[in-house]
């Protein structure tokens, strides 16, 4: 059911830069907007990851450089039975982590200094499950290629925009006004509808990734712990190369942004409070678990306990 919703919500994005194409072009332009975005998504499906790493100065690490962070990911990895990712270090005081990838073949985590200094061993553990949940749902993929339409859908509106060009312009140069108001509209209208579908598609994706991580490490409180922290420390310590591309923001675990704390459209994330909650009752859910299987197990050697033959009891 995800698979169809994101689907439906991409073809939406991309029929959003096909209008927007429309009004700048025409016919021709609708169709050179239809081409522009398959030769995007073909070019984000094989490079997107490396433009993100390069993009956040990413530095790849191995167990030599690294070997607490890249031993805890090659752990998790392991559990979640995903291939070894590459892991790269984020020169960033921000607390933040993302994954990437478009594949489980081809996947990379990359987290910042600022996580790596300011979590606890079962924090960070939660946060590497949560992104390697990304990566076994191939959320990664899906991002890329929303982050690139989103992106795209709010240049070509910006030109439009200051270049005033618009469809079916008459022989004298002067357009219907009809059709210019149309192009205006679509130009500020579509830009705002991609980040709202981009958004939508991020926030179902980050509740599905929380349950996956705490699944994987196997300590949802510890997840729901690092959430709060890395989300009061985003509030005080900015994100530079976040604040200039803001389309890469969904790929974060905590939106790296300023002023995007509440649950609604324009929260590229879930609200942390929400998510935090979900954990929690995710974790009372998984010990009441242990418990039965405790009681069971109990009951199970209690009925099997070692009787003395009849002939000893005499």
């Amino acid at each position: 059911m995800n698979f169809i919703r994101t689907a439906m919500l991409l073809a939406f994005m991309t029929a959003l830069f096909m209008a927007v194409g429309y009004f700048i072009g025409g016919i021709n332009g609708m169709l050179i907007a239809l081409l522009i975005a398959a030769v995007m998504n073909l070019y984000s499906y094989w490079n997107a990851d490396k433009l993100v790493l390069r993009m956040y100065g990413a530095r790849e690490v191995n167990a030599r450089a690294a070997p607490e962070f890249y031993n805890l990911v090659s752990l998790l990895a392991r559990a979640a039975s995903l291939p070894q990712p590459r892991v790269y270090i984020i020169d960033n005081p921000q607390p933040n982590a993302f994954a990437t990838g478009r594949n489980p073949q081809h996947a990379a985590v990359a987290a910042t200094t600022g996580l790596l200094q300011s979590l606890t061993r079962d924090e960070l553990a939660g946060v590497i499950a949560h992104e390697l949940a990304h990566i076994r749902h191939h959320d990664t993929l899906t991002m890329t290629l929303t982050a690139t339409i989103a992106g795209a859908i709010s240049m070509l509106g910006n030109f439009a925009l200051f270049s005033g060009q618009g469809a079916n312009r008459n022989s004298e140069g002067q357009g219907n006004p009809l059709t210019a108001i149309a192009m205006l509209v679509s130009v500020l209208v579509a830009p705002f509808a991609a980040m709202l579908v981009q958004m939508a598609i991020s926030r179902t994706r980050e509740y599905e990734a929380d349950k996956g991580g705490a699944e994987i490490c196997g300590k949802p409180l510890a997840l729901a712990s690092a959430l709060q922290k890395i989300a009061g420390a985003v509030r005080k310590i900015p994100n530079e190369e976040a604040e200039h591309n803001p389309a890469t923001a969904p790929l974060f675990i905590i939106n790296p942004l300023h002023g995007q704390g509440a649950d609604n459209l324009f929260s590229t994330h879930p609200a942390t409070e929400n998510r935090i909650a979900a954990l929690r009752k995710m974790a009372r859910v998984m010990n009441a678990d242990i418990e039965d299987d405790f009681s069971r197990i109990m009951a199970k050697a209690q009925e099997s306990r070692y009787k003395r033959p009849k002939w000893l009891q005499k």
